[in-house]
């Protein structure tokens, strides 16, 4: 009876491990990046360096022999780094089980354009990624970082036909980054510690509700003046204009923003991030504070706002609403 009893066991036991196998392989954290330009290589030299819980990472480019190279690079990382990832050459037969695709592809912001100068370029080139993306049946999630970045995550949205809570852009979070470490330069607080939001459109029109900025429970008038506010809100707003004028382009920020993104999905953390995503009321896709986990936003969080911040609010969504009108998308 013991033996008999064993072998049953021991079968069973066997049974439990293939599925649980099984159900870890259908739940490898693959991401893909798509366009491996300066964005695209900064995010993912940005994730060798993190440890996120990625188990593979595809790299697709027009460059092929290019990004054979960035592959080579990359694992030369994995000595270093703290986690192990195996990352290679691909193509869109590779995005039909994976978690995350990340596109960085796109026209890059010259010096003297703004983001929405962008537009008539990036939604032609999004269409074909898209298209060939969707053919292959991919569930996942999409996180975008294209410029204009809020019409490219509402096209992104309507070409794939995914839902809403499976279309991502990474909004203002760059901005937003920009944001607490100029207040931590002014106050002498980590930046980590600065509770504050840029929100709106990634572009002109974004803005710093500060009434709703605390640094400790506090509010920030404890800490800035109205004039210092002001100062630091417009130097967050120009930031990319003046680092394309000096370095010709801006990537590492945003490639660690992406990242941010990224840990929050395939680690559920359910986490608040000013992400750009739909905004049902509006039909446009804007940043605000959203709940971001497994699942891509989970809800967001609506905050109280002065009459002048949401005056600033509607600004930018009739901006991106107007600039979305301008395109046949479909």
């Amino acid at each position: 009876m013991t033996k008999i009893s064993f072998k049953t066991d021991f079968f069973l036991i066997s049974l439990i491990s293939c599925a649980i196998i099984k159900m870890e392989v259908s739940m490898k954290n693959k991401v893909v990046l798509i366009g491996c330009g300066n964005v695209g290589m900064a995010y993912a030299y940005a994730l060798f360096n993190q440890d996120v819980h990625v188990d593979e990472l595809v790299l697709i480019d027009l460059s092929t022999e290019r990004i054979e190279g960035e592959v080579m690079d990359l694992n030369h990382c994995l000595s270093y780094s703290p986690t192990k990832i195996d990352v290679k050459v691909g193509t869109y037969k590779d995005v039909k089980d994976a978690r995350i695709i990340v596109i960085a592809a796109g026209a890059n912001q010259a010096v003297g354009e703004t983001r929405m100068d962008l537009i008539n370029k990036n939604s032609v080139i999004f269409k074909s990624i898209i298209d060939n993306v969707m053919k292959e049946g991919f569930k996942g999630i999409f996180l975008v970082a294209t410029n204009p970045l809020d019409v490219m995550t509402y096209l992104t949205l309507k070409y794939s036909k995914l839902p809403i809570s499976n279309v991502i852009g990474s909004g203002t979070t760059l901005d937003t980054a920009r944001l607490r470490y100029l207040i931590s330069e002014k106050v002498g607080i980590c930046p980590k510690d600065i509770e504050a939001f840029v929100i709106g459109e990634h572009g002109d029109s974004e803005f710093v509700p500060w009434s709703r900025v605390t640094i400790g429970l506090n509010k920030i008038d404890n800490y800035l003046t109205k004039e210092e506010q002001t100062s630091i809100e417009e130097e967050v707003r120009n930031s990319a204009y003046e680092i394309i004028r000096k370095k010709g382009a801006t990537y590492y920020g945003i490639g660690m923003s992406l990242v941010r993104i990224t840990a929050a999905i395939l680690e559920n953390k359910n986490i608040i991030l000013p992400v750009s995503s739909y905004d049902k009321e509006n039909d446009v896709c804007i940043s605000t504070p959203a709940v971001v986990n497994k699942d891509g936003v989970k809800g967001k969080i609506f905050i109280d706002l002065s009459k002048e911040e949401e005056e600033k609010l509607s600004n930018s969504i009739k901006i991106v609403k107007d600039a979305i009108n301008k395109i046949n998308y479909y």
